[in-house]
């Protein structure tokens, strides 16, 4: 099978699988443009309520393709950028499942999605310096604001890789789970992600990532969503809740 990302949908969560297996389901300049036109199709589809991001087999990602940087590396590091760009403006609740290498434009990715679960021997590696690459501001920008300067630092002066437990610690990755148990808890995790009020998550997301100007818009979809009458009903009839709003 040649490189690409695979998608299915399942009980209102999208599952992309990043598929070169041949190396270590490294993202050729193909896989990079595949993934912001496959995410503004999940994002529009309103089965979609959160999307899980994996790797093929025991391994996430371990980078972009080095054979697609001979050519003309600028070209490859911006189609990185927007792949990790579109990912994190995905308007609905991302997870990266991690096992194994998380590297490089692999380690991009799993910053760009709002949480990150990892099996207990995986690997991560933020690795320019190995190459001479200047990293990205806005992914260095992600890389600080999840694990603070020094960590980031660390990871991007050495290009050394840190083993799950140091992931945890540094709040590179937000749970870590025993061999054979990961997929078990994302798949547990997700179904309570996509049962919630999708209207609280997409304002969640962008007022923790920051943004500042769209408080009005909210407060009005709050008011005429229907959520919150629906959401206080369920727990008054002690039932589960039917959040209809989406994006």
């Amino acid at each position: 099978m040649e490189p690409q990302l695979l998608h299915s949908v399942g009980d209102g969560v999208a599952t992309v699988v990043i598929h070169h297996p041949a190396k270590r389901n490294a993202m050729t300049a193909d896989m990079w443009r595949a993934l912001p036109p496959l995410l503004d199709g999940l994002a529009a589809d309103p089965a979609v309520r959160a999307l899980v991001l994996t790797g093929e087999g025991g391994t996430f990602c371990a980078g972009a393709d080095i054979s697609t940087l001979r050519g003309s590396p600028e070209e490859a590091q911006s189609l990185a950028v927007l792949a990790e760009e579109a990912l994190a403006a995905f308007p609905k609740p991302t997870l990266a499942a991690i096992r194994g290498y998380c590297v490089g434009g692999g380690s991009q990715l799993a910053a760009a999605c709002d949480l990150r679960f990892a099996q207990e021997e995986s690997l991560f590696g933020v690795t320019p310096a190995k190459l001479g690459i200047v990293y990205p501001a806005s992914s260095t920008r992600r890389l600080v604001s999840l694990v603070g300067p020094g960590a980031a630092k660390y990871l991007l002066f050495s290009g050394e890789l840190i083993d799950a437990e140091r992931a945890l610690r540094t709040g590179l990755v937000d749970e870590v789970l025993p061999e054979g148990e990961l997929g078990k808890r994302v798949g547990d995790f997700t179904r309570v992600l996509a049962a919630r009020s999708l209207l609280t998550q997409a304002a969640a997301k962008e007022f923790t990532n920051g943004r500042t100007d769209r408080d009005v818009y909210w407060a009005q979809q709050a008011l005429g969503s229907g959520d919150t009458a629906e959401g206080v009903a369920a727990f008054l009839e002690r039932r589960q809740p039917r959040f209809t709003w989406t994006t």
